[in-house]
């Protein structure tokens, strides 16, 4: 056996690979040296440095490698005392690669005359560059190198066609290149030899023709007639096709096989001389039929008359005639095979050489015949191949003897024309070549792409032929595929170019959008029945804030079910937002169809609801600020009409006041006192969110306008005016000053604005406070200083009797003072409304008295007239009555005071802000001040 690659060294140190790829090693006595203890070989080329010692000097030393083909450095190392030296020498050696296990041979199916692909299976952790082929063609033998292998295939097209090539092996070459110098190395070649045989070219220019012979001609050719056996060298065979006999020691070449020949190609055909089955049928029946000598027993016909028989019409004689050219060069072959086959179930073959370039046969039955002419090699060691390439043709035989051509001229011009959703007219351009007919076939091409529960169409799902030009039960959303073929019989010409018909969809109705809340709808829609599509899409249209663009988007897409209604739940929605929504249709086709547009709805959507940040009460006004969405939001483009403040009280009254979206405060004018329920509402065209209700308790305010009347030696009458929603009143008098004698008296609790309080010390001076209450809270109180007048004395038992004297005295002045002071009243009430009457008659008559006031008390009243301090309670009690009825029928009686006074003073434009209220006017007959520089400073409001 060969060694492998030997790399020698002026040194006796020496380095080769042997028969079983190890690397061996050995040492000369040249290489020992006294002053050593030990030598080794350092291996590089593995995945690491490999170190091994020599045991024995005088052996040589082995060493299996990892990789196969893999060029290796070999050096010799020493050791010096405790260490080892670096590499003295060096050797670089390339290992063998190793066989191939097993090569495979096959045709390359774009040119299988010419190219074949080799297909090895290397062995593992091989390493190679080259393959090199060997093959013998003919009688010498060739080789060729091949580095392109991929995967462990390559493809080679330079063959010659119909040539048998013979013991085809693979052999590795592994090469490298060491101190300038070129390695390489040869596997050994241990799989079976291959042999394969290129597939030859088919024979030119097969023509064909079909003639009719008379009966007279068949009989005078077939009488004289014996066995026909054609021999190589009649120059053209003509046998006769009956395929009503069955020949089963024919010959059947295929691809890569070939039975052996025991007789001549024409003895596999029926002898034109011999008779035909159906001539013998015919024979039997058109004999003379023999009586029978008993014809009278029992069970004979003879009664009963013969039946005519209907004889078949036979098919006139025709004769098929076959010429060709040979096949291109280079082609080898060694004859031809003519195959005739007829409706598809009837098989017959003769083999012809390679000098016969014609055939005739004889066709006896009607039918559809297929006519197939090969090359045929067989020579050699390989396997008989055939052309591959299609030469044939088809006819039809009628059994009148007519003949139909097959049609090769495909239908040109095809054109599909929808009429409706369900219906299309197909039409084509008028053909070169005569046909007696058309066929439309039809298939869907979507109908099988779902699953079988969720397939929405019936027809077309197999491929369904018409000869009707109209195309109907067509379902909307489907693909098909329109294929034309022309007929000439029960031949077909090639099929038209295809042409894909695409329906639209019907798209959805009733789509619906019902609102879940300010960030979320459900879109609901139902499809009509009639329908096939692949999907739904959602998709959605509004201004994006972050784009600042408005766009259609795809929100969701949903699979198309066997379902009529579906339901789609949309979020992350915009709050008080404008939206559009559109639902599509998406068919199956390749492209798919999109349908429609116009299934679209608008919805705004709700607000969300506002957050109250903050609250402030002062001075009668509520302040309010509140917060929406996020901070900082764009409110410009939102469908936000306003925002509706709304303050609901407990006692009082109902207050809302409506704010522009922009603003996002609002102040309030409540009354103090009560409990508010405080809400703000978002609100949209169609639609209102509100906040979470914030309670408020406004503390009650302290009474106004507190005035101290009807002074006595031991009571005082305390008035002022409610602000805003009070419960009760407390009233307390403390004394100016502590004293023994003086005591503050208990709190005194009033639902009314007046309060007597009794029980004071005469000529003290008391620090009265009234304080209002509201839902158990105080407010701060309101103070004044009253004084009590001094206590009168009674008189004596001593001073009645003095009084007795001096009483008509005392009475006379009594009547003088009271008529000095009604008549200073009556001026005073003439000049400036000092003095008010109250007309209870005027009240009766506009229906203003109480139902229990008799009509005795229906008099004329000085109202200014003082009341005894003993009967003040009782006084005010009756007034305050009905909701203090009487005392607003007073105040109302004082709107008519001093209407006929003037005061024009007080309408001069510079003395209008120094007037305390607009209603009531000091009149000409005020007291004037002293006289200043200012004229127009003269007069004194002193209304109060």
């Amino acid at each position: 056996m060969t060694r492998g690659c030997v790399f020698q060294v002026s040194w006796a140190f020496q380095v080769s690979t042997n028969q079983e790829g190890l690397i061996v090693a050995a040492l000369e006595r040249g290489d020992l040296q006294d002053n050593v203890t030990a030598y080794a070989v350092q291996i590089s080329g593995e995945p690491r440095l490999v170190l091994v010692p020599f045991i024995n000097t005088s052996e040589p030393l082995l060493f299996n490698v990892s990789f196969h083909g893999l060029c290796y450095t070999v050096g010799l190392l020493v050791k010096l005392g405790q260490s080892w030296s670096r590499p003295m020498k060096s050797v670089p050696v390339l290992t063998k690669p190793l066989p191939v296990r097993a090569a495979y041979i096959s045709d390359y199916r774009e040119a299988p005359e010419t190219g074949v692909v080799f297909d090895i299976d290397p062995p593992i952790r091989t390493v190679f560059s080259r393959v090199n082929i060997s093959y013998t063609e003919g009688l010498e033998r060739r080789s060729m190198l091949y580095k392109d292998f991929y995967k462990g295939k390559t493809v080679f097209k330079h063959w010659l066609p119909g040539v048998c090539y013979r013991n085809i092996t693979f052999q590795l070459i592994s090469e490298a290149t060491a101190l300038q110098t070129a390695l390489t190395s040869h596997s050994d070649v241990s799989h079976r030899p291959l042999h394969h045989r290129t597939v030859p070219f088919p024979p030119l220019n097969v023509s064909h023709r079909v003639l009719t012979l008379s009966r007279r001609a068949v009989e005078v050719e077939t009488q004289p007639e014996e066995d026909v056996v054609f021999e190589e060298e009649e120059p053209t065979p003509r046998v006769s096709f009956n395929t009503t006999q069955n020949v089963t020691d024919s010959v059947a070449v295929g691809n890569g096989s070939r039975a052996e020949e025991e007789a001549e190609p024409q003895s596999y055909w029926l002898d034109p001389t011999e008779i035909s089955p159906a001539d013998r049928d015919e024979e039997f029946v058109n004999a003379v039929v023999s009586e029978y000598e008993d014809s009278n027993e029992p069970g004979s016909a003879m009664a009963v008359p013969a039946e005519v028989p209907v004889l078949p019409t036979r098919l006139p004689p025709v004769l098929l005639e076959l010429r060709w050219l040979p096949p291109r060069p280079p082609t080898s072959y060694d004859g031809f095979n003519v195959y005739i086959y007829r409706d598809g179930n009837s098989t017959e073959m003769a083999t012809v050489d390679e000098n016969t370039h014609e055939f005739f046969t004889e066709l006896t039955e009607p039918g559809t015949y297929r006519v197939q002419v090969t090359t045929l090699s067989s020579s050699g060691d390989c396997e008989a191949r055939e052309s591959s390439a299609d030469t044939g043709f088809t006819f039809y035989l009628s059994p009148s003897g007519e003949l139909l051509e097959e049609l090769r001229e495909r239908p040109q011009g095809v054109s599909v024309r929808l009429l409706d959703s369900s219906t299309a007219a197909v039409s084509w351009a008028p053909s070169a070549q005569n046909h007696n007919g058309s066929l439309v076939s039809v298939l869907s091409t979507t109908c099988l792409k779902p699953s079988l529960s969720q397939r929405m169409e019936n027809t077309y799902c197999s491929e369904e032929n018409s000869t009707s030009d109209i195309i109907s039960n067509l379902t909307p959303g489907a693909q098909y595929r329109v294929v034309v073929y022309h007929t000439n019989g029960p031949l077909t010409s090639p099929p038209s170019e295809p042409v894909i018909i695409d329906i639209e969809p019907t798209g959805v109705r009733e789509l619906a959008v019902y609102p879940l809340g300010p960030t979320a709808v459900v879109l609901s829609w139902q499809r009509p029945y009639h329908v096939a599509f692949r999907k739904y899409i959602l998709q959605t249209f509004f201004f994006n804030p972050v784009t600042l663009a408005s766009e259609w988007t795809t929100y969701y897409e949903i699979a198309a079910t066997a379902s009529v209604i579906a339901t789609v739940r949309v979020t992350d929605l915009l709050p008080a937002w404008y939206y559009n929504f559109r639902v599509s249709m998406v068919t199956w086709g390749d492209p798919p169809l999109t349908c429609c547009d116009s299934s679209m709805v608008s919805f705004v959507t709700a607000p969300e609801a506002p957050h109250i940040s903050s609250v402030d009460y002062s001075q009668g006004v509520l302040a309010v600020r509140w917060t929406y969405g996020e901070l900082f939001i764009d409110l410009s483009h939102s469908r936000m009409l306003h925002w509706q403040v709304e303050a609901v009280g407990k006692k009082g009254p109902q207050r809302g006041y409506s704010v522009t979206r922009n603003a996002m405060r609002a102040s309030l004018p409540l009354p103090p006192g009560d409990i508010y329920n405080l809400t703000v509402t978002a609100c949209t065209e169609r639609s209102r969110n509100t906040s979470v209700p914030n309670i408020i308790k406004l503390e009650p305010a302290p009474p106004r306008l507190l005035l101290a009347v009807n002074a006595t030696h031991s009571s005082v009458t305390l008035l002022w005016s409610e602000d805003g929603v009070v419960d009760y009143y407390q009233v307390l008098c403390r004394p100016n000053w502590a004293s023994k004698e003086l005591k503050a008296g208990e709190p005194i609790t009033s639902t009314a604005q007046v309060l007597t309080v009794s029980g004071l010390v005469p000529s003290s001076s008391y620090n009265c406070s009234v304080t209002s209450f509201s839902y158990s809270s105080a407010s701060r109180p309101a103070r004044i200083t009253v004084t009590t007048a001094a206590k009168e004395m009674n008189p004596s038992v001593a001073a009645i009797s003095a009084l007795a004297v001096l009483s008509v005295l005392l009475i006379s002045l009594l009547v003088l003072f009271l008529l000095v002071l009604r008549k200073k009243h009556l001026q005073m009430t003439r000049n400036c409304s000092a003095e008010t009457f109250v007309n209870f008659a005027s009240f009766e008559r506009d229906g203003k008295l109480p139902y229990n006031w008799s009509k005795t008390a229906l008099k004329k009243r000085k109202l200014t007239s003082p009341v005894q301090l003993d009967d003040f309670e009782a006084y005010f009690k009756d007034m305050s009555k009905d909701s203090a009825y009487k005392f607003s029928l007073q105040f109302e009686e004082l709107k008519s005071v001093g209407l006929d006074l003037t005061h024009d003073a007080a309408d001069l434009p510079v003395n209008r802000p120094k007037n305390r209220y607009t209603n009531i006017l000091p009149c000409e007959s005020g007291p004037s001040l002293n006289p200043v520089p200012d004229p127009d400073r003269v007069l004194l409001n002193s209304d109060s």
